[in-house]
């Protein structure tokens, strides 16, 4: 009778937190302590989604999945038996993340529910668009010379590249390149994406004052031209054709977002939007969130990369912000009509936080200077922008 309520004991999860401290991860660090920390991570996850508001559509999904993922003895990452099922978070993550259909899946209900307008009307913003992806490809330079000053923190090209793509702002195509290149970072990848995309109005903020002057955040642009419907359809299949020539490797991303824009402006499948725009992009994020979270356990986020990775990712933040401001002081010297520099932040990708920001920050200088649709461009430039580099990055790296 004792050998059975032993052997019930040592199937609790206090005894797998605390009692077993044989099992480790690295460092020697035993992994029921390091579960049981994973668990008080996504906690706090769950906080900042649910009290703070950060990312809760995506945020909430991936605490909770980490919080599954690190349950002892519940078998909800194993992969299965001859005799035993795969676990729950397993079969979603084979089924959507490992062959990266959820993020396709969530990039063409983006591209139902974004309006291109705003570029169309005033292409000059694909360059700030642009600009603001320097923030990758500087990051990724960064990460690799990092590996030179801290020995235990040394980067692949291809996991340089994964965290790397967090200066996009763009959580579905952070994820997509990190399964791809890198997809034992992806726990932390996701997170950090997500999380500096919810601390757009803090990150911000600070850079484009410091980079801009008082009369340069009071520059007003002229209202944007009305665009005809034939302008909005042909131009997603303007976009996947120069995709092709020049990016086939950016294919799937831009595929499914001009797509997913197609149905959108095309009027005639409106039910097909309305489906991508609601039903379906929230069933996947549930998936995607759960699916993302099965990475978060602790032997691969309990390390010291993981710290690096969080930092490495403000800091391709603050570059991709830094650099559409200055791209757009640059247009400036060159242009007869003035653009404010402001939205030139507006290209990292953050839909349409990014925009908002900078609608603000313009207001605060001058209250009549109503910036947000002209940030707009830049915004969802930024989008079909991060697809592209990491297309590239593919190419690089693959």
């Amino acid at each position: 009778m004792l050998e059975k309520f032993l052997s019930l004991w040592e199937q609790t999860g206090l005894y797998g937190f605390f009692g077993d401290l044989s099992a480790t991860i690295s460092g020697g660090f035993p992994l029921g302590i390091g579960q049981f920390i994973m668990l008080l991570i996504c906690l706090a996850l769950l906080y900042l989604g649910i009290a703070k508001k950060f990312e809760p559509l995506l945020l909430v999904p991936i605490a909770f999945g980490g919080i599954l993922a690190n349950i002892p003895f519940a078998g909800l990452v194993d992969a299965g038996t001859a005799t035993t099922p795969p676990g729950l978070l397993h079969v979603l993550y084979q089924m959507g993340i490992a062959n990266t259909l959820f993020p396709l899946l969530i990039f063409m209900g983006v591209g139902a529910m974004t309006d291109f307008s705003p570029v169309i009307a005033n292409p000059k913003t694909f360059l700030l668009g642009a600009a603001a992806q320097f923030g990758i490809f500087g990051t990724l330079l960064g990460a690799l010379w990092l590996g030179d000053l801290f020995p235990f923190a040394q980067f692949s090209m291809k996991e340089a590249a994964s965290i790397g793509i967090i200066g996009g702002a763009d959580g579905p195509t952070s994820i997509y390149l990190t399964t791809r290149l890198a997809p034992d970072l992806l726990a932390a990848v996701a997170v950090a994406a997500y999380s500096y995309m919810a601390l757009v109005p803090i990150i911000q903020p600070p850079i484009m004052r410091a980079l801009t002057t008082q009369k340069e955040r009071q520059i007003k642009m002229r209202q944007l031209r009305d665009v005809s419907q034939k302008e909005r359809i042909l131009f997603p299949l303007t976009v996947l054709l120069l995709c092709v020539l020049f990016f086939p490797s950016a294919t799937p991303l831009i595929g499914a977002l001009m797509f997913g824009n197609l149905l959108r402006e095309s009027g005639v499948t409106d039910r097909l939007s309305d489906t991508l725009q609601n039903a379906l992009i929230n069933t996947i994020t549930i998936f995607l969130g759960l699916a993302v979270g099965s990475k978060m356990i602790a032997s691969s986020f309990l390390v010291p990369k993981t710290l690096f990775i969080l930092v490495l990712g403000v800091i391709a933040f603050s570059l991709g912000t830094a650099s559409g401001v200055l791209m757009a002081k640059l247009m400036n010297v060159f242009c007869k009509e003035k653009i404010n520099p402001l939205i030139g932040s507006a290209g990292v990708s953050a839909i349409p936080m990014a925009a908002r920001v900078s609608n603000k920050l313009g207001q605060q200088a001058d209250p009549s200077n109503y910036l947000l649709m002209h940030a707009m461009g830049p915004n969802v430039a930024g989008s079909i922008g991060s697809a592209v580099a990491a297309g590239i990055l593919l190419t690089l790296c693959g």
